[in-house]
């Protein structure tokens, strides 16, 4: 499924600023668009947007009419907008710039969902069209995204498939009508138990210098992604993202210490996408770079 067409087919192919387009992340995409004033063509989304302003001109405004809702917004970094799938949008009209990141996610994640709570129906025509709403856990996760984004980590892929779940938990939750959806708690069928987990810690050992997901990590613990997070996250006080990075950056540290390579071969080794970025990540966690702990260690 190409999220990215989704963008492409209703903001066109230029302006964007960045894009995950080659972080081969699942059931999630994301890019930073630069919206200049002008007008844009009616749309049937096909996939379910979430906006979040970044940057905008004083004097921005953003009209738009979705299945005869008609808004109009004055957007400051951190405004949020809602693109339900099944919505048409018969005008989106800009009075001066903006820049937006937008957030996909496909239709399976809400399957999904409906599966991890019990079989409560849980559809994006649930989903309510909204424009400059107030949901801090929203606001935060699309920021972390594009944090992730603009300075990706090791970890990057499963920290992004983990906010894909949370986001469209959060959507099901709290952007549906009072007589909409209500999806029940979670209840796991099965814990992660001593055995699942170690099977989860060993996968991720085997696996630590492999692209891998969060639907891998979940699947090697028998649970559905939904379950597999929030019970990874109890056992061991850590995100499966977060733990990632950390057992990579420990990975790294050995290899300093006693191999030969050279530091950027170590990077790629370790899941890092480049020297930079290894070096970004390895400084924030040891405090000095790859180079100088190298020395210290010798």
């Amino acid at each position: 499924m190409d999220l990215y067409g989704h963008g492409r087919d209703k903001y066109g192919a230029g302006d964007v600023l960045q894009s995950a387009v080659s972080c081969r992340w699942s059931g999630i995409a994301a890019e930073l668009r630069h919206h200049p004033a002008g007008e844009l063509a009616p749309f049937d989304l096909v996939q379910t947007e979430i906006g979040m302003a970044v940057a905008a001109h004083p004097d921005c405004v953003v009209s738009r009419r979705g299945n005869g809702v008609r808004q109009t917004t004055r957007p400051v970094p951190g405004t949020l907008w809602t693109c339900p799938q099944g919505v048409r949008e018969e005008e989106i009209r800009l009075v001066e710039w903006h820049d937006c990141f937008h957030i996909y996610l496909p239709a399976d994640r809400f399957v999904d969902l409906s599966d991890a709570a019990g079989g409560a129906a849980v559809s994006p025509g649930d989903i309510l069209y909204l424009a400059d709403f107030a949901d801090p856990y929203i606001r935060q996760s699309a920021l972390t995204l594009l944090d992730s984004l603009r300075e990706p980590n090791s970890a990057a892929r499963v920290l992004a498939e983990t906010i894909a779940l949370s986001l469209t938990a959060r959507l099901a939750q709290a952007c549906t009508s009072p007589t909409g959806v209500q999806t029940r708690a979670l209840a796991a069928p099965h814990g992660l138990d001593d055995a699942r987990l170690e099977r989860v810690l060993a996968f991720i050992e085997a696996h630590v210098e492999d692209d891998i997901g969060l639907d891998d990590l979940a699947r090697a613990a028998c649970l559905s992604p939904f379950h597999f997070t929030r019970m990874f996250g109890r056992r061991t006080g850590l995100s499966p993202g977060r733990y990632l990075a950390r057992r990579r950056l420990q990975r790294a540290e050995a290899m300093l210490a006693a191999a030969d390579m050279k530091i950027g071969e170590i990077a790629l080794a370790c899941g890092f996408s480049s020297q930079t970025s290894f070096t970004r990540a390895f400084r924030r966690s040891a405090g000095t770079t790859p180079g100088a702990y190298r020395r210290s260690r010798r």
